[in-house]
């Protein structure tokens, strides 16, 4: 059994702001203690359409986009018959995916079935702007998908271990600093992929074209590019998965993948998880692909691709071109630009 010393060791975070390491450890409390948790009321289907005055967000998306509208009159009613947040209060998805969760920014729109958490005139207590944060670190949904529901009761419940209000705005502003500067980079990052598309659609000839819109100065007179074959370019093969039911093929060091471990932004990112042995590939219509090879996802999630550096195996998702006698990244780029 810990003593009551050690328990309060473990209140004290790892890192703490140097103004605030001789403050002591942090307070445990219950959310239904300091706070208020409601619940959105039900927008039955019929009330909602695909155009309207009010966003509405169905349960457990909390989307930038609205999954349908809502009149303005159901609006108003709704506020005030039922519980409402103001702005600045927390919203938590009830269901679907559950604990995801936004802060409302004050603006009409509806939110069905999510939990409203909000301190009830006791911020002398509790920080909406830290609680947020707290919501953040929970891990909502088990392995085993115990949890199916958040209920109101599930956060009154909740034990939160809280700092004073000083130390609880400090982190609070430390962290939305930060979000900000990642909002901005995911914006530059957003522009970059556009400016990166619309360039690829320019740099490869339009469909039935043999010739790009936009070429670099010394390829200007090169004249037309060659038509081929997919066939007359690569070998093409196919890939398989070892059986399941027999653990020691894959636990071997060559490297297996199958469609969710290529990624639909980079042409270089194969994630590797699984290994098989020589064994596995003998008796699968799996087959070991040389380096340097595109495998192209052919089944689920098509048209992702990704060059492989080292030789590898795959599933049935992919068809993989190899023995090639061209730039390999012109290709892989070539065939993203028409991957649709």
């Amino acid at each position: 059994m810990r003593s009551k010393s050690d328990k309060k060791k473990s209140l004290v975070p790892s890192l703490r702001f140097p103004e605030f390491r001789e403050a002591g450890a942090w307070e445990v409390k219950r959310l239904g203690g300091i706070g208020s948790v409601s619940m959105c009321k039900r927008i039955l289907k019929s009330q909602t359409s695909e155009s309207g005055d009010i966003p509405f967000y169905k349960i457990g998306t909390f989307s930038k986009q609205a999954d349908a509208f809502i009149e303005n009159k159901i609006y108003e009613e709704f506020k005030e018959k039922y519980s409402f947040p103001n702005k600045g209060d927390i919203l938590i998805s009830a269901s679907g995916t559950i604990g995801r969760t936004v802060v409302y920014d004050g603006k009409p729109a509806y939110f069905q079935d999510s939990n409203i958490v909000w301190i009830a005139n006791n911020e002398n207590i509790l920080l909406n702007a830290f609680l947020y944060y707290c919501y953040k670190t929970i891990q909502w949904q088990t392995d085993d998908n115990t949890i199916s529901r958040l209920y109101n009761d599930n956060l009154r419940k909740m034990k939160i271990v809280v700092p004073p209000i000083p130390e609880q705005q400090k982190i609070a502003h430390c962290l939305s600093s930060l979000d900000e500067v990642i909002g901005l980079q995911a914006k530059k990052v957003q522009a970059l992929k556009q400016h990166k598309k619309g360039l690829m659609q320019q740099l490869f000839p339009a469909e039935g074209e043999t010739t790009p819109r936009l070429r670099f100065p010394e390829f200007r007179e090169a004249g037309a590019w060659e038509v081929k074959r997919l066939g007359e370019v690569f070998d093409i093969t196919g890939g398989g998965t070892p059986s399941r039911k027999n653990p020691d093929f894959w636990k071997g060091d060559i490297p297996w993948v199958s469609s969710s471990d290529i990624s639909a932004d980079s042409i270089k990112e194969i994630s590797i998880k699984k290994f098989i042995t020589p064994e596995a590939i003998k008796k699968s219509a799996t087959k070991l692909i040389p380096k340097n090879s595109i495998l192209l996802v052919s089944r689920v999630g098509v048209g992702k691709l990704a060059i492989t550096r080292k030789p590898i195996c795959t599933s049935q998702d992919f068809t993989n071109l190899t023995h090639h006698q061209y730039n390999v990244l012109f290709l892989a780029y070539y065939l993203r630009s028409i991957s649709h």
